[in-house]
């Protein structure tokens, strides 16, 4: 326990951080935001003493019994690895960042205590899903992030998008998680354990152990990341989380809630089986080439980058399903760093033009706000993929690994391109040109405590790629079958060049062409001119392929149509029955009420009336 201690007091000092805050000091602004920034402050710098007390330890884990009931028992506790220790520090990094960024995006709101209260739940809950030991305790946590989005999408709540989007993500999830939690009961129906060290194990000893139903627990396991990590069908939920303070949109993307999908695939990537992982590759390139799609025609700055969020996530997956983990958390963690940055930068926007979103209603934005656009352009060729910056050499080894599979190669370029495209048409339309709009006219650079943020996020987005995170992943993850550890060497930006030539050129040769449609297109336009070139098909991806429609219609024949013949089986089956016997218990009431008049003249001729019925009959017989 003294070893792991550090990792303890990570994992709970953000739950007293939200205690505090919700019991204690809710009527005082600026203590609560203090006592939040403080607490992550603290995680973070903890998470770097345990980063460096464990680095090179193989596994570390601590845990307490939890429940024990007869021969049932389960414990709590926190598991120390290189995959642990990269994402505590991803986690606390940027946290930390975007609650320093909250405290001046924030702070004229009057409901500012409540948002760092649940910004501290939120990062408690996170936390719980990186140092869980096991899938029980990890499916708990991961019901409170659940909680905590929903708490944060949904804070203006006031506003009914916001109320319908926090709605629509929590249910959304509860379908994922309906199918995590028949995978868990498989698991442990058939192993009696649910401890990821002693299922490795187990697995390890005896791969066959699951039998028939592995590929089916895989399966399952993985309905929890399609729900958390915005996998096609349910991607749906995390467009409308933008409906949150732009600060939320940025933990959700970069560092927290979509992550833990990808990440719960690479903690427990030893049950996946062959098929298993051919599913779960076809989900993530399905994703990435329809969320791409979708981007290419959205006008909100941060919905553009909600469906870039969607893409690059299916980049992961679909990494994980070729069976290369470590490219999957490769790119998470560059991902991390330049998401955070642009979606701040947005939020930088959106805080100099007084909450104007439409990219059509900016322009000019390049010379009142630098160091916004400097930075914001630097996380957009990461995210593009140009060379020498992080997200190049990660999409690289995502792309090195799907190269043997030509249909996922394929879709990977494609979305390559169209990543680089709708990117830079953003970039075109909000920065340069003329100003279309009063507020775009004299917008101005954001405070130091948003801008500040952005610059050191700047540094990891652009050298990310090539400062050693492949080769911690590649001690975690080659004893298990996955395949790192070549994807971006210490100091050596050409690395991809060697070990994949053809993967990299291609995937740069995607930039230039997504650049160079970009610039014709976009560069100083007044209007789009795509919905004029490509009628039909703009309009489908501007309304985001009318998922949301479809499944109102399949819910309305499904959902509606049940709820319906449950109602007409109460009202009519079930309450006729009852109102029949309630009209008959009735009438035989109001039929007795009649002779209980309260006259004795009528109770004595009642009672010689039946005194002569009851003769008369005697004498008849």
């Amino acid at each position: 326990m003294n070893d792991t201690k550090l990792a303890w007091m990570i994992l709970f000092l953000p739950l007293l951080s939200a205690a505090a805050i919700a019991l204690f000091t809710q009527k005082f602004r600026r203590l609560s935001i203090g006592i939040s920034i403080a607490s992550v402050v603290a995680t973070f710098l903890m998470s770097v003493a345990c980063f460096f007390q464990f680095h090179g330890v193989n596994v570390a884990d601590s845990t307490v019994e939890w429940i024990s009931i007869d021969s049932l028992s389960f414990e709590i506790g926190v598991h120390i690895d290189s995959l642990s220790l990269l994402m505590l520090l991803v986690v606390t990094g940027i946290g930390s960042l975007i609650h320093i960024y909250s405290s001046v995006y924030m702070k004229e709101d009057r409901a500012v205590s409540r948002y760092f209260a649940s910004l501290s739940l939120f990062m408690f809950s996170m936390l719980g899903i990186v140092l869980s030991t096991n899938f029980l305790q990890m499916f708990i946590f991961w019901e409170l992030v659940g909680v905590s989005s929903y708490l944060l999408i949904g804070f203006w709540y006031e506003r009914e998008a916001a109320a319908d989007a926090c709605k629509k993500a929590f249910i959304t999830n509860r379908i994922g998680d309906f199918g995590f939690l028949l995978g868990i009961i498989i698991i442990w129906s058939i192993t009696q354990t649910l401890s990821f060290t002693k299922l490795q194990d187990l697995l390890h000893t005896s791969p066959w152990l699951l039998g028939g139903m592995a590929t089916l627990s895989g399966v399952c396991i993985f309905g929890g990341a399609m729900g958390k990590s915005a996998q096609f069908p349910l991607h749906v939920w995390l467009p409308d989380a933008m409906e949150g303070p732009t600060p939320v949109s940025a933990l959700i993307h970069a560092a927290t809630m979509v992550a833990a999908g990808v990440y719960m695939l690479c903690r427990v990537f030893f049950i996946f089986t062959p098929d298993a992982l051919h599913f779960i590759a076809y989900i993530g390139a399905i994703t990435a080439l329809l969320a791409a799609l979708i981007a290419v025609q959205q006008n909100d700055i941060k919905r553009i980058l909600a469906y870039s969020t969607l893409s690059q996530l299916g980049y992961m997956v679909m990494a994980v399903g070729v069976a290369a983990p470590g490219a999957a958390m490769f790119h998470l963690v560059t991902h991390a760093f330049f998401k955070a940055m642009l979606f701040l930068g947005a939020g930088s926007v959106i805080h100099a033009l007084h909450h104007e979103q439409d990219i059509w209603k900016m322009g000019g934005l390049k010379e009142k706000m630098p160091v916004t656009f400097w930075t914001f352009l630097a996380g957009t060729m990461a995210l593009c993929g140009v060379p020498f910056f992080s997200g190049f050499y990660s999409k690289d080894a995502i792309l090195a690994a799907a190269w043997d599979n030509g249909w996922l190669f394929g879709i990977g370029i494609i979305a390559a391109v169209l990543t680089t495209f709708y990117m830079f048409r953003l970039v075109f339309v909000a920065f340069y040109g003329e100003a279309r709009s009063e507020s775009s006219d004299h917008a101005h650079e954001s405070p130091k405590a948003m801008t500040v943020p952005l610059m050191i996020l700047l540094v990891p987005s652009v050298i990310g790629g090539y400062i050693g995170i492949s080769q911690m992943l590649a001690h975690f993850f080659v004893p298990h079958g996955g395949e790192t550890g070549h994807e971006g060497s210490v100091f050596d930006p050409l690395a991809p060049f060697g070990h994949a030539p053809m993967a990299a050129l291609l995937g740069f040769l995607a930039v230039l062409v997504g650049v160079a449609a970009a610039y014709t297109l976009y560069y100083k336009a007044d209007e789009d001119p795509i919905p004029f070139k490509m009628r039909m098909l703009a309009r489908m991806m501007r309304n985001r392929f009318y998922f949301d429609e479809i499944y109102a219609v399949f819910i309305n024949y499904t959902h509606e149509g049940l709820a319906k013949f449950a109602d007409f089986v109460d009202r009519w089956v079930i309450g006729g029955a009852v109102h029949q016997a309630h009209g008959s218990t009735e009438s035989a009431g109001r039929a007795l009420r009649i002779v209980q008049t309260g006259s004795l003249q009528t109770y004595t001729f009642l009672f010689a009336a039946g005194l002569a019925v009851v003769l008369y009959l005697v004498l008849i017989h």
